[in-house]
């Protein structure tokens, strides 16, 4: 087990414990139903600091005191080990979405036993997008396999949207996603059973606003186009940096 899944899997246990425990947890649930409309019960738990709160709405994290009285917008951090708190439930969040698809609800390039696999929330008619699937082969050929999302950038009920729809629906995905992110105008009907629309809500959910966006196998966000080199040296977690990374490359 990596030590960020070692970590998340301590932090749900000690979070189960002290719903069970935290008398006051009930309390504060029922002042952020009042106070914080859209708040839902099940999204205030304890945090890691004691005497504090997390509330979340969807990749969006705060702290409240434990009487109620006052939130605190931003993300925890321990001075001592350095460990990003609140990003790490992030990346919890991001794999639990993830799971909950599937990945029978995804399209995916590269042998399923490949070294590392990872996530990414594309829009066919996204430049950066397209650049990242037509280096497929080096990503794969460096131990990569990559499962698709589709995240329209448009929305819903837009010719992007249709078109995801569509490549969904053709009998060969892979040929189809590939055809479309070359330029081909899908030609399949779109009237299948399809998670488009449940690809684009989880995107949103975890706070997707741009593509390409890439999950990576502990549940971290890689925010655009990154060459397959410097991906397979991040995974691997070494010197990324400097590899000619070129993160923030989105559409």
């Amino acid at each position: 087990m990596s030590r960020t899944a070692a970590l998340s899997a301590l932090l749900l246990l000690c979070v189960a414990c002290a719903s069970a425990e935290d008398p006051a947890l009930e309390k504060v649930r029922k002042l952020v139903e009042k106070s914080l409309p859209g708040i839902a019960a099940e999204d205030v738990q304890p945090s890691p600091v004691p005497g504090l709160f997390e509330v979340r709405k969807g990749s969006a994290y705060a702290y409240l005191t434990a009487d109620g009285k006052y939130l605190i917008q931003g993300d925890l951090m321990d001075l001592e080990s350095g460990r990003q708190l609140t990003e790490e439930r992030r990346q919890e969040s991001r794999l639990a979405v993830l799971k909950e698809l599937g990945q029978d609800k995804m399209i995916g390039y590269g042998p399923k036993d490949a070294k590392y696999a990872v996530t990414v929330f594309t829009d066919i008619d996204c430049g950066y997008c397209r650049k990242l699937h037509r280096e497929m082969d080096q990503y794969n050929a460096r131990g990569i396999r990559v499962n698709y999302l589709f995240f329209p950038r448009s929305g819903p009920e837009t010719p992007s949207f249709y078109k995801a729809e569509q490549v969904w629906c053709a009998p060969n995905r892979e040929q189809a996603l590939t055809a479309a992110k070359q330029g081909a105008e899908p030609k399949n009907t779109r009237s299948c059973k399809n998670p488009i629309l449940q690809h684009y809500e989880a995107g949103e959910q975890l706070g997707i606003n741009a593509t390409p966006m890439i999950i990576l196998p502990d549940g971290e966000l890689v925010r655009g186009y990154m060459p397959a080199s410097a991906l397979a040296a991040r995974l691997a977690g070494t010197g990324w940096d400097k590899i000619g990374a070129a993160e923030g490359a989105v559409n």
